[in-house]
């Protein structure tokens, strides 16, 4: 099964019941864009575009109405940079956040082996010391993929841990450097302070890196993400967005409610454990699994 067939085996199809674009069809159409966790005013802008194109250019089948739809949906991204890839300008600097349990550290694993397999040198720095074993997580990850690692004692300060990991990075010289970030301290406050304490020590200690800040966000968290995607910006500077876990129960709309509302490209989805199951993301490819029915 294709990396999309899993997506689409996740997501309930829009067009299963066609019968006519009626009012009817429209309400539900808005319903079920809402419940895929697109948001709801986003869900109505786009549905009142349809029913214009509708009107106007006489569509009456289900083909033709999905057509539609799908660009209007695909227009949601075309103010997004059009290369969905990470740097790899020498030194690139990867700094990874976003809260625990989204799948942070994973997805760190998954983006140090895509790396290696491309041959690339990477440097593993574990700047969350506060979640326990996350640095031994990470040290998995590390040695399956052949990255180097820097780590830190538990309950440690993360920014020292950086700071240790890009001392090492300018003697280690790697193509790749990505940092784990802590993904909760005792209040978001907190959290946010020691993200952007992070950021000024990667800007003096290594000013010249080509720099990227991905945000992991759990797509099961529906609107959620898109509240986190909002703090994170605001504190981290984030650059690019990871969706995990679409092989679950996650509709995935939150895509489109981030992308609309704050202008981050999404970089990668995931739809699994296994270290293949991260793929760069595609806006045409991703829009067709949200509108397939369920038999397609």
């Amino acid at each position: 099964m294709g990396f999309f067939s899993k997506l689409r085996a996740s997501v309930r199809g829009f067009f299963d019941d066609f019968t006519g674009a009626n009012d009817e069809f429209f309400d539900e159409l808005e319903e079920r864009m809402i419940l895929s966790d697109v948001g709801a005013e986003l869900s109505a802008r786009c549905v009142e575009r349809l029913r214009e194109r509708v009107k106007a250019d006489g569509l009456r089948t289900a083909a033709d109405i999905r057509g539609e739809l799908k660009r209007i949906m695909l227009a949601i991204f075309e103010s997004r940079p059009a290369d969905s890839t990470v740097s790899t300008v020498a030194p690139c600097l990867i700094l990874v956040v976003g809260v625990n349990g989204v799948g942070k550290t994973t997805t760190i694993g998954k983006l140090a082996s895509r790396f290696r397999a491309a041959g690339k040198r990477v440097l593993l720095v574990a700047g969350d010391t506060f979640r326990a074993a996350a640095a031994d997580q990470l040290t998995v990850w590390a040695e399956r993929s052949g990255a180097e690692i820097v780590r830190g004692k538990e309950g440690g300060d993360p920014g020292a841990v950086v700071f240790d990991g890009l001392q090492a990075a300018k003697a280690r010289r790697p193509d790749v450097i990505i940092c784990d970030t802590a993904g909760r301290l005792h209040n978001k406050s907190n959290l946010m302070k020691e993200l952007e304490k992070i950021n000024r020590i990667i800007e003096r200690e290594l000013p010249d890196a080509s720099r990227e800040t991905l945000l992991v966000v759990d797509a099961a968290t529906g609107q959620n993400g898109l509240l986190q995607a909002k703090q994170f910006t605001e504190s981290a500077g984030v650059t690019g967005l990871v969706l995990t876990k679409l092989d679950g129960t996650a509709k995935g709309g939150i895509v489109f409610a981030v992308a609309d509302q704050l202008g981050i490209p999404v970089k990668y989805v995931g739809v699994g454990e296994a270290v293949d199951d991260l793929a760069e993301f595609n806006a045409e490819e991703f829009v067709d699994a949200i509108l397939a029915g369920d038999g397609e």
